[in-house]
């Protein structure tokens, strides 16, 4: 070998007693026996990757040169065997396989006169044998050679027997347990049939028939049946559960209610015009008893009804027998005409007879009179009609009154809040819930494509109606209270555009505070539309998330009213009592504090105490402890104060506070006290779960125990008092201060000794025998690994370079291929070139 290509692996330390391997190595050695072994294998596979004509011979030890074909051929054989028993005969105990003659199992075969075993048989059946024929006809000279026979047999049972003799002794075996197990099966049949017919002439003289006698008795000593199976029978014809229909979707029940209306509408404006549906109605045309219906048409029945008119046939289209019906019914309910008409038919039909009797043949005269009368017959009946349908109008006047005074069943959704104003002026509070309700039944969204932004608009128009409402000198709370479902239910179908209606009012309300406090100074409370506003959110939208775009916007100008509106009149604590109870009804399920509700309830407290009384709290703004504007909830008047009853505070009473005596007022003011201290006992029921419930309420609890002079209220007033404090007093803290340690506790004293184990990193730990097994299969994992990583990489950069190399063998035959064409082409040229010179010269 070449001491150049020696590679020699050295390490970077040399550690004593570590025994090193493969310290030098010969890497060509190694590598041209992995080339070889890849030309072999590698490239064998990529030479043959596209071609599919290649055969390859499986069978058992065909290159086998060490084992004979005999030996070839019962190992095929055997394995063939085995494969077949393992897949079909693995439940097979013992047992032949079922044999068939013409598609038909000989097992099931009951009676067979003429058995045959298989088609071997055939060329045996008539034959005698030979022992049989020995014994008879041969005088004894069978037997000697049976004999002789038989010491040949021995001595052939000596000699090993080959694999064909075997072969036909196990099919004669077989053949012989056949055909004994066919005997034992038709001898079966045999006794079976036997037995039957033996059971059969038994059963003639077993049976016997009971006289009607006994059968009586014993039908009549029947138990009854038990209640269990009554019941179990009555299930048993009980009518089975059947589907029901199918919830209908919210489009085909808009559809649905939009054809009632518009059927209802149309309903009413006939009855309005006047028209009878009944007379309108055909009267079903004459059939004879013996028509067979051979002109059956199904388009239209252009049968005629057969009458007579003056004593002959009157045939007239239908139209004018319709007319004639209608006004005969309308002329029905007159006795008079009725009696005159009977009379002048008579007379018409007797003056017929006698004319029919004296000639029967009429001429054409006659026939033109007769036409003439009956034209001027039809024109006096259409006189009458005519007259009497005046009649039945004028009767039927209370009816057209009635449908004209009826609300209509479809309505138009209105453009303009003129028009929305229009169709509920002058209706009352049922008429105007009907009206929007059909307004949005007959513009629901699903019906057409610009419902949607109708009824968005209806919202707002509704809004703004109940604006207007509220801002009357008498408000209409009650319809107000009658037109939030209305509302309500706008808003479920389009919660977008409701809150956006509202957020504008709110911002617009809010912007006009800050205006007013910016130029003023101060504020007052705003108007009861307002009020009504924010009592409306809390109703359609959900007063208890963390942060809603209407909810919160409303808390936040709440907020402001009680802070920045100062208190100057009674209707101003009325308002603010009022928004109180909102605030109440927001924060009622999240139990979120507000200090501008306590703070006002502890003004409303302050400003029901005379001035001159010392104080030992703090007021806040928009309260002051000094001012003008106190004593604003003081009774002094000891009549007044009797005759107080508890009332609930309505809120219209804002309005026409100015109008009312000085006793009423009064009362009012009482009653707003007896409501503050009903606010002031939910408040201390809300927040009591809060950790500074009692420092946040002890402002209101001293200023109830200290200043407020119970003694002269009502009894009423002092149940009330005494129940908010009560509230207030009941409430025990249910938390305990954080408190820090002053210094840190002193561990107790441990003997035991805390064994650390000291890791040795670099060298394999010692552990349980399968700990070390687990450890040393992962490591030899790791080894094949990357063995295997290593043999891929290889693999592939073998493949790499074969690809390489035949691309490169192609590149260089086609340039040499493209150099012989162009030296070709050369040649030719410079040919051409001589060819062309020679003939100048020439």
């Amino acid at each position: 070998s070449n001491p150049f290509e020696v590679k020699v692996n050295r390490q970077k330390f040399d550690i004593l007693g570590r025994k090193t391997k493969n310290d030098v190595g010969l890497p060509g050695v190694s590598r041209s026996k992995a080339i070889k072994k890849r030309n072999q294998t590698l490239l064998k596979e990529y030479k043959e990757r596209e071609k599919t004509n290649v055969f390859k011979d499986k069978r058992f030890g065909e290159y086998n040169t060490k084992i004979t074909p005999e030996e070839k051929m019962i190992r095929r054989f055997t394995l063939e065997r085995q494969q077949n028993y393992g897949k079909k005969n693995i439940y097979n105990l013992n047992e032949d396989e079922e044999l068939t003659h013409y598609g038909q199992s000989l097992a099931e075969i009951e009676k067979l006169n003429d058995i045959v075993d298989s088609d071997s048989d055939t060329e045996e059946r008539g034959t005698l044998s030979a022992e049989l024929t020995a014994a008879h006809f041969g005088g004894g000279g069978g037997l000697l050679r049976k004999k002789v026979s038989s010491e040949q047999q021995d001595e052939e049972e000596e000699k090993p027997k080959s694999r064909k003799e075997l072969i036909e002794e196990m099919i004669a075996k077989s053949k012989q347990e056949k055909q004994e197990r066919q005997t034992r099966r038709e001898s079966a049949l045999e006794l079976t049939e036997k037995l039957d017919k033996d059971w059969k002439e038994i059963q003639t003289l077993i049976a016997h028939k009971t006289p009607k006698s006994e059968r009586k008795d014993k039908e009549v000593e029947k138990p009854k049946p038990d209640e269990y199976d009554m019941i179990v029978r009555e299930l048993g014809f009980e009518m089975k559960a059947k589907p029901s229909e199918r919830l209908k979707t919210e489009e085909e029940l808009a559809k649905e209610e939009q054809a009632r209306l518009q059927k209802l509408e149309a309903d009413r404006l006939r009855r309005m015009r006047g028209i009878d549906e009944e007379a309108n109605k055909k009267r079903p045309s004459h059939m004879s008893a013996d028509d067979l219906a051979d002109g059956f048409i199904l388009d239209k029945d252009d049968r005629r009804l057969l009458s007579y008119k003056d004593g002959k046939i009157n045939i007239e289209n239908e139209e004018e027998k319709e007319e004639d019906e209608g006004e005969e019914e309308e002329e029905g309910g007159e006795e008079e005409d009725n009696e005159d008409e009977e009379g002048s038919l008579e007379e018409s039909a007797s003056e017929n007879e006698e004319g029919d009797a004296a000639d029967s043949h009429s001429d054409l005269e006659s026939d033109l009179e007769s036409e003439e009368e009956a034209a001027g017959n039809k024109e006096e009946k259409k006189h009458k009609a005519n007259e009497n349908q005046s009649q039945n109008v004028e009767k039927s006047d209370p009816k057209r009154e009635a449908a004209k005074s009826e609300l209509p069943y479809t309505f138009a959704a209105p453009e303009s809040y003129e028009t929305f104003k229009c169709l509920l002026a002058g209706r009352t509070i049922e008429e105007q819930l009907i009206i929007l309700e059909r307004i949005q039944k007959c513009n629901h969204p699903s019906l057409a494509v610009g419902n949607k932004a109708k009824l968005e608009k209806l919202f707002g128009f509704l809004l703004e109606y109940i604006g207007e409402l509220a801002i009357l000198d008498l408000p209409e709370l009650r319809t107000i209270d009658k037109l939030i479902l209305p509302l309500y239910n706008l808003c479920q179908m389009f919660p977008e555009a409701a809150s956006d209606s509202i957020k504008f009012i709110l911002r617009d309300a809010a912007h006009d505070l800050e205006e007013v406090i910016e130029v003023k100074g101060r504020a007052t409370y705003p108007a009861l539309d307002t009020l009504i506003y924010l009592k409306i959110v809390s109703l359609l939208f959900p007063t208890s998330d963390f942060w809603h775009p209407v909810v919160t916007p409303a808390f936040m100008y709440m907020s402001q009213l009680l802070t920045k509106c100062r208190i100057t009149t009674l209707q101003d604590v009325i308002k603010g009592l009022f928004i109180c109870c909102l605030f109440l009804e927001y924060v009622s399920l999240s139990r979120r504090f507000v200090p501008e509700l306590i703070n006002f309830l502890l003004g409303v407290l302050h400003i029901s105490l005379p001035k001159k009384q010392a104080q030992g709290y703090t007021v806040v703004h928009p309260f002051t402890p000094v001012g003008k504007n106190l004593e604003l909830l003081l009774v002094c008047d000891k009549e007044d104060l009797k005759s107080w009853e508890k009332q609930n505070v309505p809120l219209s009473i804002v309005t026409r506070l100015k109008e009312t005596s000085r006793t009423e007022i009064n009362h009012t003011r009482l009653s707003c006290l007896a409501l503050c201290f009903d606010l002031i006992k939910k408040c201390a029921a809300l927040y009591e779960s809060l950790p500074s419930f009692h420092e946040i309420m002890h402002p209101v609890r001293i200023l109830l125990t200290q200043h407020v002079p119970v003694n002269e209220y009502p009894e009423k007033m002092q149940e009330w008092y005494h129940s908010a404090l009560k509230e207030l007093e009941s409430k025990v803290k249910h938390y305990t201060p954080l408190i820090c340690e002053k210094k840190k506790p002193v561990p107790l004293k441990q003997y035991t000794p805390k064994i650390v184990k000291v890791l040795e990193f670099g060298r394999k730990q010692a552990g349980s025998k399968k700990e070390q097994e687990r450890k040393q299969l992962i490591q030899r994992h790791k080894r094949e690994l990357k063995g295997a990583i290593r043999e891929i990489r290889k693999d592939n950069q073998y493949l790499a370079r074969m690809q390489l190399s035949e691309i490169m063998e192609r590149d260089s035959a086609r340039k040499r291929k493209v150099k012989e064409l162009l030296g070709s082409l050369a040649t030719q040229e410079g040919e051409w070139k001589a060819m062309k010179r020679n003939k100048w010269k020439n």
